[in-house]
């Protein structure tokens, strides 16, 4: 006869498991409405591609990943954070879905037409035209692979993580989920100029 412990270890297996399923549903479904909406699945040249690390390039958010992939990273770690408190009590693998299902519904939203002349009109993103479907499932893997590190470490770890990599970004390319933030929301033209002071001789706004 199952012992408690190993019943309840079962379980908690079989509900990853089918969590698991429905996190690849996530995927499929985001991946599908992208590509009905006319997403590109590797980029206007069809080239598969693991990294692009220039991001004035306009292979940025084509390729596998690219800078930007870390402040996915920064999703993850966030959503943890955030998901652990307001909901304790649910298990991580409903978490994990939830977070999913945020950064899926995010990539929708930041693939249409409005949000693309939205980045184009306010950011340094000049002549971003949308992820595609292989940069945005990437997107929404590198949250996940964030949820399960922030599921392993500590919360003092998790901020310390998402404060290197914001500094690093910012340091690197110019760029981080805040300045991100910022300038969609509220454009502030001094941040642009010092974005911009990274730019190729001859790019301009």
């Amino acid at each position: 006869m199952p012992s408690p412990n190993s019943t309840a270890k079962a379980t908690v297996r079989n509900s990853w498991q089918t969590d698991l399923l429905w996190l690849a549903g996530i995927f499929l479904f985001t991946g599908t409405i992208e590509y009905l909406r006319g997403s590109l699945p590797l980029g206007v040249d069809g080239k598969f591609g693991w990294w692009e690390g220039n991001i004035w390039s306009n292979e940025t958010s084509q390729r596998f990943a690219d800078p930007y992939s870390l402040t996915h990273l920064t999703h993850g770690i966030l959503l943890f954070c955030i998901l652990r408190y307001l909901a304790p009590r649910l298990p991580a693998s409903k978490r994990l879905l939830i977070a999913a299902l945020i950064e899926g519904s995010w990539e929708l939203v930041e693939n249409s037409l409005m949000m693309i002349d939205r980045y184009r009109a306010v950011t340094i993103s000049l002549g971003y035209s949308g992820d595609s479907i292989l940069n945005s499932m990437s997107d929404i893997l590198m949250m996940c692979l964030g949820f399960a590190f922030a599921m392993r470490v500590s919360f003092r770890v998790c901020i310390a993580t998402v404060l290197i990599l914001e500094i690093g970004c910012a340091l690197w390319v110019h760029d981080n989920l805040t300045l991100n933030v910022i300038m969609l929301i509220h454009p502030i033209e001094a941040i642009k100029h010092w974005q911009m002071a990274g730019a190729p001789a001859g790019l301009s706004h």
